[in-house]
């Protein structure tokens, strides 16, 4: 757009050369479109809390603080039927966070396998990857989901009948049982330990990188000290952890397995056909990318003495990243607002116990609504920035 000469025409005899500045009209006609704007959007408001009066509806987020009264089946976080409202939101909220990461990774891992598997050479291998994509892509994921719930778990056998698997876990109608590793103490110095141990892991890379542009070759005595210590004492710690820590086991009590680490069948339903699903459209975009690398990248490995594999790993795969990202991205917000459909399985995420009881209970569907919605677009927000800033890093390392 071009910018106005206010200087020019502020000191003119008349308004009139103003009115055919092009610059001017163009932020005159601005002006006047956000003005609309807001007019409309202070109607809406308007509009909607007088209706809410006339009604007898109430509105703010007082609710929040209310006690909620109902119990929520699967609680990553404390919560009882005494608990308010706003901890209702935090255990549906962390039920999606939860559902969206497990299920992203998982289809991460899944999509390059079988995106890989496409581009075989093995006739067999290309055909069976290429026959998953096109039947798993091209079927509705609620109808999955449902598959997946109803005629796959739901039709396991009861826990007096549990299939038992290796390691003490058992597979029943009810969900997965598995042991569980207890820490009798020193859970968060472990944390801690691991947390620097990480931290120093990033540091030795920073530097070494600056090392390399520098152009010294090799690492300096304390780098070699700093790599010893990064293995050594997480190793350490984990050790001592491990060893003052405790293994409990399902055992089938009166009704169910008791004991051990349960994993609900809504939960295992919803995280299956979201990761298959989200896998198929991945293994497409890992595809993609690495056609989109040039053939000569691939002869220039093989005349190096490469494998296959290590042309894949070193050559291949860092060229193709630019290109498989930014579709990537897509398929993870994909992921997280799909979950959305465990209302459907009887998960209980953020729509299922946010969106439903609670909306159900109080009937400020403005405010549970506006909530949810800009929940999930902070979501989506959070994780495109977050792709985006290794996008960057990726291209910046390809240069």
């Amino acid at each position: 757009m071009r910018t106005p000469d206010f200087k020019r025409w502020s000191t003119a005899s008349t308004w009139k050369e103003a009115a055919y500045d092009p610059g001017v009209r163009a932020a005159v006609f601005q002006v006047l479109l956000a003005l609309a704007i807001a007019f409309l959007a202070y109607e809406i408001v308007s509009n909607t809390i007088e209706n809410l009066r006339k009604q007898n509806i109430a509105s703010g987020f007082g609710f929040l603080a209310e006690t909620a009264g109902f119990d929520i089946s699967q609680t990553p976080i404390p919560y009882s039927s005494k608990s308010t409202y706003g901890a209702a939101f935090l255990v549906g909220l962390a039920n999606t966070l939860i559902v969206a990461v497990i299920g992203i990774v998982i289809a991460t891992v899944l999509g390059f396998a079988i995106g890989i598997a496409r581009l075989s050479p093995n006739w067999l291998v290309a055909k069976l990857a290429l026959s998953y994509v096109e039947l798993v892509r091209n079927l509705p994921l609620l109808l999955q989901l449902l598959v997946w719930y109803v005629a796959v778990l739901r039709t396991l056998p009861a826990p007096e009948e549990a299939l038992a698997l290796p390691g003490g876990g058992f597979l029943d109608v009810r969900g997965l049982h598995l042991p569980r590793l207890a820490l009798e103490s020193g859970g968060s110095l472990l944390v801690v330990v691991l947390a620097l141990a990480l931290a120093g892991a990033w540091w030795l890379k920073r530097q070494a990188a600056i090392d390399r542009e520098a152009g010294r070759r090799g690492p300096t005595r304390a780098q070699r000290v700093g790599r010893v210590l990064v293995i050594a004492v997480p190793a350490v710690a984990l050790a001592v952890a491990f060893a003052a820590s405790s293994v409990t086991y399902p055992v089938l009590g009166r009704f169910n397995h008791e004991g051990g680490f349960s994993i609900e069948p809504e939960f295992l339903a919803l995280v299956i056909g979201l990761s298959t699903y989200t896998a198929a459209f991945i293994a497409e975009i890992v595809r993609a990318g690495f056609q989109g690398v040039p053939r000569g990248q691939r002869e220039a490995a093989a005349a190096l003495g490469l494998s296959r594999r290590q042309a894949l790993r070193l050559v291949i795969l860092p060229q193709s990243l630019r290109i498989i990202i930014p579709p990537l991205t897509n398929q993870y917000l994909n992921l997280t607002k799909n979950s959305s459909l465990a209302v459907a399985i009887g998960y209980p995420d953020l729509v299922s116990v946010f969106s439903g009881t609670v909306l159900n209970q109080t009937g400020q569907a403005v405010e549970v609504i506006l909530i949810t919605m800009a929940v999930y677009l902070a979501i989506s927000l959070a994780t495109a920035a977050f792709m985006n800033w290794f996008n960057m890093r990726t291209s910046w390392a390809e240069r």
